[in-house]
């Protein structure tokens, strides 16, 4: 009893630190960012496009237009191949060739940002260059290099949601006369759909936060991108580019910036989990 005690202790021990790191993480960063965006007015930092540390203007509103733009657009690419990826290998691919193929897809999160950025450069880019014009260096890049990233996670998770769908829904709907298609778009999917926006929202916290391969493709422009081949600067790629020369109220913006990137991906996070709980409240009273 002494000894599981004592793990228990440990283990609880470890938790803590980890909730106390990221507790200290928050307390930082909102203590160097909160001053500069009460100096400036909230309207002025979050609602103005005009950022010139060198003047004293901090507008950080191109970036959250160019945040959301590349984010959106990747998360459409993201969750069509992504859940169609996981409904073929649930729902339609053998057993055996399924055990395969996902640990192959998920082995995509485990390539450096840096090499999607990378090959966005020598590929995506002329691509669009070439055959749509503009720069290749824009919203469209960015959203096709961070639809490939975020295809493991939507994936993944949309396949666990569809598995823990109870099979006696599947072998219901095919007795009653139902084509396997029809099952999976009529009972299957509609069954896992807080676990499937759920893998969706997670995706999205993580196209949100991603910064090198962006830097690489985006085209870093302080404009309010107006279509899918404009340039533009996200919140991260803009916090990575000017960081490292950064002092005084140009520093403090830049905190500020990551106070709002902190805060989308929070809400993201909050409302996946919340979701995922309901998806599996939802199971057990079935």
């Amino acid at each position: 009893m002494k000894q599981d005690k004592l793990i228990a202790l440990a283990l609880l021990m470890v938790a803590f630190s980890a909730v106390s790191g990221l507790a200290l993480i928050t307390v930082f960063i909102f203590k160097e960012g909160l001053p500069i965006i009460v100096k400036t007015g909230p309207g002025n930092f979050f609602l103005s496009s005009d950022w010139d540390p060198s003047s004293g203007n901090f507008g950080i509103f191109s970036m959250i237009a160019g945040s959301l733009a590349v984010t959106v657009c990747a998360m459409v690419i993201g969750t069509v191949f992504g859940l169609g990826l996981a409904i073929v290998l649930g729902e339609f691919c053998p057993p055996g060739l399924a055990a395969i193929l996902k640990p192959v897809v998920e082995l995509l999160a485990g390539i450096p940002s840096v090499v999607y950025g990378f090959v966005g450069v020598v590929t995506i880019v002329p691509l669009i260059r070439t055959y749509l014009g503009g720069p290749g260096l824009s919203v469209l890049a960015s959203s096709i290099v961070l639809g490939i990233m975020v295809l493991p996670t939507v994936t993944s998770i949309s396949m666990d949601a569809l598995r823990a769908v109870p099979r006696s829904y599947w072998q219901g709907s095919i007795a009653l006369g139902a084509t396997k298609w029809q099952t999976t778009h009529m009972v299957m999917l509609k069954a896992a759909k807080s676990g499937i926006a759920a893998a969706i929202i997670l995706g999205m916290g993580r196209a949100v936060g991603e910064t090198m391969a962006v830097i690489m493709v985006a085209g870093n422009t302080l404009e309010v991108p107006h279509g899918i081949l404009d340039p533009v600067r996200t919140l991260t790629s803009n916090i990575a580019l000017e960081m490292g020369y950064a002092s005084g109220q140009h520093r403090e913006a830049l905190f500020a910036t990551g106070v709002t990137l902190f805060v989308i991906i929070m809400i993201l996070n909050t409302v996946a989990l919340v979701m995922a709980r309901r998806g599996a409240g939802e199971g057990r009273t079935r």
